[in-house]
């Protein structure tokens, strides 16, 4: 018996030696960059995109998304152990939070319910990463080219629900909408392994409108 596993053991580790190098990472803080691609576009807008940020957090099965631009700050938290999320949004002063089940996360991502992946054969080294592409394409037709860490997966793959089966993390993606020539380019530009504060996985109990 132990011969058997012993042999079974080993078929794995040649049949999925991407599996056995990668690293799950549980604890991360990443920075993106965004950019506009599109010279049709209003300065306006540009200068909007080059103002805004965005930030994921992770911890064990808990994970944050922060992105602020000038006109709103939103933040989705999600719990990966219960399939619910929380959305914070702030416009100015007013302070709005949404409470999702798991039936209504689901249904907030069904428009990636049904989308192809296709693996490119195309790498980059991503913040001393190497970077595989991938590009997604929905059923309405929107495409999402990336580049994703081979080396490295995140422990919480459906906070990006569009990304969830990608075979790493993904580091860098491109956004075309069906039916609009504007490209919005997410690029990682710093990504630090430090624990996460607890905290920034709290759920505020004041301060925001409920609009479930």
């Amino acid at each position: 018996m132990k011969i058997i596993i012993a042999i079974m053991v080993l078929i794995l580790g040649f049949t999925n030696p991407v599996l056995a190098q990668q690293r799950v990472v549980a604890e991360c803080t990443v920075i993106f960059k965004i950019t506009l691609d599109d010279g049709t576009v209003d300065k306006d807008v540009s200068n909007s995109i080059s103002k805004s940020a965005k930030t994921v957090y992770i911890k064990g099965n808990d994970s944050r998304v922060d992105l602020v631009s000038p006109a709103i700050q939103q933040s989705v938290i999600y719990d990966k152990t219960q399939n619910t999320a929380v959305v914070l949004r702030e416009f100015g002063a007013n302070k709005f939070m949404n409470r999702l089940s798991k039936e209504q996360w689901l249904a907030a991502n069904k428009q990636y319910q049904g989308m192809s992946i296709s693996l490119v054969n195309e790498t980059k080294t991503i913040l001393g990463y190497e970077c595989k592409k991938a590009v997604v394409t929905l059923k309405d037709g929107s495409i999402f080219s990336l580049y994703y860490a081979t080396g490295i997966i995140p422990s919480v793959k459906e906070f990006e629900y569009q990304f969830k089966d990608v075979p790493g993390f993904v580091l860098e993606y491109q956004i075309k909408e069906s039916g609009d020539n504007t490209l919005v380019n997410y690029r990682a530009e710093k990504i630090s392994l430090s624990p996460v504060l607890a905290s920034k996985f709290d759920i505020p109990t004041s301060g925001y409108r409920l609009m479930n």
